[in-house]
């Protein structure tokens, strides 16, 4: 049994680091088309957009990212937004009113009915060709806008374009680990949008061809978590999503344990029920690296996780047991025999060796994804409280959301 458990976790820790290298490799292959624009970017053509803010007990954002919208550096006349109050509670709906004399701004409010609803209410006023979303806690760069915009210029099959999220007011431990994670997923993203395996498309300024809506249908709940499952629907459809690596949106993070865990639980609990709900698409061919890398790739990484999980839980149990019948033996012994180190004889199939390599492969992907969108290598103190705390944490949000799955229990948004 032992043995059994033993290569299970070395094959996961295999997988893990196969991923990892695998995800270089596309990055030195595709290395020359990443760009880092600097100054303005210019269109030949700019096509109308609506850019939708849907909120719920905004008071504290809202202001701020109306007017990065306002800022925008993007012919005015070509951009509409709408503000759409999802029923708030506080002044969210106090706030939307100080733009009412903005021409290109429309304002609703409706009955508390989800993200979802509210976007489905811009969607039923759609007048242009482009639609997006900034959510309500968001800030969007002044070039942002202009430089998605340019992938649909050049390539006119692009139904989709994500930006890249980094995160503002960094205060604490928590939220600077955040930083690194979004780091990090700027430069997985881009990789997934080069393998075109991309399978979220998030609520921070992506932008939609609105053939997609008007072929597809709008907005699911999709167990609060509907830029997932469009991304899903998109990808079984075969139509193209791309990722914009230097246009930069910055958004708020939970800033304790308590509010990333319930923010992580609601995101995992997603991704697993969305994946059952399109678990037909998996290893068929004819949806690409989306069904053929990207979804195998998350299933493992959920059962990877639970499984290491549970075998870390075990053999610390068994430690302290073992630990405890010594006690009972011989009472406690400080005396610990230290071998001489010599690097000549370290076993390169340990597991040990993995952990490292695997180690030094994610620093690198949070150092890739820090020079594509702060133009700079460097390494940062996030990057270790990265690993430390959401290797610590991660886990039982993950246990949670496996957990409410099978007893049908839906997390809420906050």
């Amino acid at each position: 049994m032992a043995l059994f458990l033993s290569s299970i976790f070395y094959i996961f820790s295999f997988l893990s680091v196969y991923v990892q290298v695998f995800f270089l490799i596309t990055f030195l292959d595709n290395k020359k088309e990443i760009t880092n624009r600097n100054g303005s970017t210019k269109l030949y053509k700019y096509p109308k957009v609506t850019i939708m803010v849907p909120a719920w007990n905004e008071e504290n954002t809202i202001y701020k990212t109306v007017r990065s919208l306002l800022n925008l550096n993007y012919p005015k006349n070509k951009i509409q937004i709408f503000l759409i109050d999802d029923g708030s509670t506080d002044k969210t709906w106090d706030f939307m009113q100080k733009f009412s004399k903005f021409s290109n701004i429309k304002i609703f409010h409706k009955d508390n009915g989800g993200k979802h609803t509210a976007l489905n209410v811009g969607l039923e006023n759609l007048e242009t060709d482009y639609v997006g979303c900034l959510d309500a806690d968001s800030i969007a760069d002044p070039e942002s806008l202009v430089r998605i915009m340019s992938y649909f210029e050049k390539d006119s099959s692009v139904m989709a374009v994500s930006p890249s999220i980094l995160v503002i007011n960094s205060k604490n431990i928590i939220q600077h680990a955040q930083k690194a994670e979004y780091d990090m997923s700027i430069y997985v993203k881009k990789m997934l949008s080069f393998l075109g395996a991309i399978h979220v498309t998030p609520g921070p300024l992506t932008i939609f061809n609105r053939k997609v809506f008007d072929d597809l249908g709008p907005y699911r709940h999709a167990h609060n978590t509907e830029d997932m499952e469009i991304a899903y629907r998109m990808q079984k459809n075969n139509y193209k999503i791309k990722q914009c690596n230097d246009a930069y949106v910055y958004t708020n993070t939970p800033g304790t344990i308590k509010k990333l865990y319930k923010q992580r639980l609601r995101w995992i609990y997603g991704f697993i029920n969305n994946t059952i709900d399109y678990r037909s698409m998996i290893f068929k061919k004819k949806y690409g690296n989306f069904s053929l890398f990207s979804l195998p790739f998350n299933i493992m990484s959920v059962v990877a996780v639970t499984f290491i999980f549970g075998k870390t839980v075990y053999s610390f149990g068994k430690f302290l047991f073992l630990k405890v019948l010594e006690f009972k033996d011989v009472g406690f012994n400080f005396n610990y025999n230290i071998s001489h180190f010599d690097p000549f004889f370290i076993n390169t199939q340990s597991l040990s060796f993995i952990g490292i390599l695997l180690f030094l492969l994610i620093i690198f992907s949070i150092m890739i994804g820090k020079k594509m969108s702060e133009g700079k290598w460097n390494l940062s103190f996030n990057m270790i409280l990265y690993i430390l705390i959401f290797s610590i944490v991660g886990p039982f949000w993950l246990l949670k959301a496996i957990f409410n799955t099978i007893l049908s229990r839906k997390p809420a948004w906050r």
